[in-house]
């Protein structure tokens, strides 16, 4: 899978995940299910696969959603593990 194929897919997911205004902080695996589901289903992906995009896509918001604070350096903040 091509890297643009990849991030139209988190882009995709995160556009369901605003549109169901669900927390970015979500945890409850009863309110992912939808999103692992959808990412199994319309990507052809495995459990494995699947979680980890959608976990890209909730990432990818937190970014984005950030007042211009740097990844490298405030990655902690987003579970990211940087450091």
């Amino acid at each position: 899978m091509s890297d643009s194929q990849h991030d139209s897919q988190i882009e995709e997911i995160a556009s369901m995940i605003l549109a169901d205004k669900i927390s970015l902080d979500e945890q409850d695996e009863n309110k992912l299910k939808k999103y692992h589901d959808f990412a199994k289903k319309q990507f052809h992906l495995n459990e494995e696969p699947a979680a980890q995009i959608v976990n890209e896509a909730f990432l990818y918001l937190k970014l984005k959603g950030s007042d211009s604070a740097d990844p490298l350096q405030n990655g902690d903040q987003f579970g990211a593990g940087f450091s």
